[in-house]
């Protein structure tokens, strides 16, 4: 069996302009994922924020559902081609979560249950633009798609969505998360068709 399952090549591509370049359409939401699937029971889950200089904040699950929620419908476009259109989530906005966190960091590695990591400048969290979400098209987020709760970071290439999040590292200096140092891009733009190293 492979480590990280395997993407989807051949399809025919879609033509609707909100497909970014190189994408193809699909209804279904492909389970992709490096590694096994951690089991995560509610009790158990916790979310911490790590600024620079140590200072840690925590949510355990009681307190993200006692958190202002949003529903949002967003795309979704995979480094592996597919893209999935107006999705439904419902998540904790981060600009929630960070509302009283002083950091002077310029960018957050984001860290998952089962060891996953990957990173993004601060900015792309902020001003509306991701979410810690726990519900998709209604109902409670599977574990295959990162339940019990997920970053949804949709304006870049799904992996940095993180499955099975559990932290937000504050840090001043950028560095490569798990994808990022096995040579996929460090932003991930899907309309500048940022998949590797050098595009």
């Amino acid at each position: 069996m492979d480590f990280v399952t395997r993407g989807f090549q051949g399809r025919p591509r879609g033509r609707d302009d909100r497909l970014p370049p190189g994408q193809y359409l699909t209804g279904d939401f492909p389970v992709l994922s490096a590694g096994p699937t951690p089991g995560i029971e509610h009790h158990e889950w916790e979310l911490w924020v790590a600024t620079e200089d140590g200072t840690r904040h925590t949510w355990s699950w009681t307190d993200l559902m006692a958190l202002p929620a949003e529903t949002v419908t967003v795309d979704i476009h995979c480094v592996t081609s597919w893209s999935k259109l107006d999705t439904e989530w419902r998540g904790v906005s981060v600009d929630t979560l960070l509302a009283d966190v002083e950091t002077g960091a310029d960018y957050a590695m984001v860290h998952s249950y089962g060891g996953y990591t990957t990173n993004l400048p601060l900015e792309d969290l902020l001003d509306g633009q991701a979410w810690v979400a726990f519900e998709f098209d209604g109902d409670d987020l599977r574990p295959e798609h990162g339940g019990p709760a997920r970053l949804l970071v949709p304006h870049l290439y799904f992996w940095k969505s993180a499955k099975w999040v559990r932290g937000i590292e504050l840090v001043v200096e950028d560095s490569p998360g798990f994808w990022e140092a096995l040579g996929y891009h460090d932003y991930g733009d899907p309309w500048r068709e940022q998949r590797y190293q050098g595009d």
